[in-house]
């Protein structure tokens, strides 16, 4: 599970730069943002999956 989290910190930096391009209005940084988002968005995901599935094995 953390390894997972830390994917998702090292994501998030990684395109940092991108995103303030993107905000200075350069498009094609502004696309790459949408697509890393995309992939936060799944990392996120399977970190929520995952933190439900200890909890699940917690109760059980």
């Amino acid at each position: 599970m953390l390894e997972t989290y830390e994917s998702l910190k090292a994501l998030i930096v990684s395109i940092e730069d991108d995103i303030k391009k993107a905000a200075g209005g350069n498009r094609a940084a502004g696309t790459r943002v949408r697509k890393e988002m995309q992939e936060v968005k799944n990392i996120a995901q399977d970190l929520r999956k995952k933190i439900l599935e200890a909890r699940e094995g917690e109760s059980s």
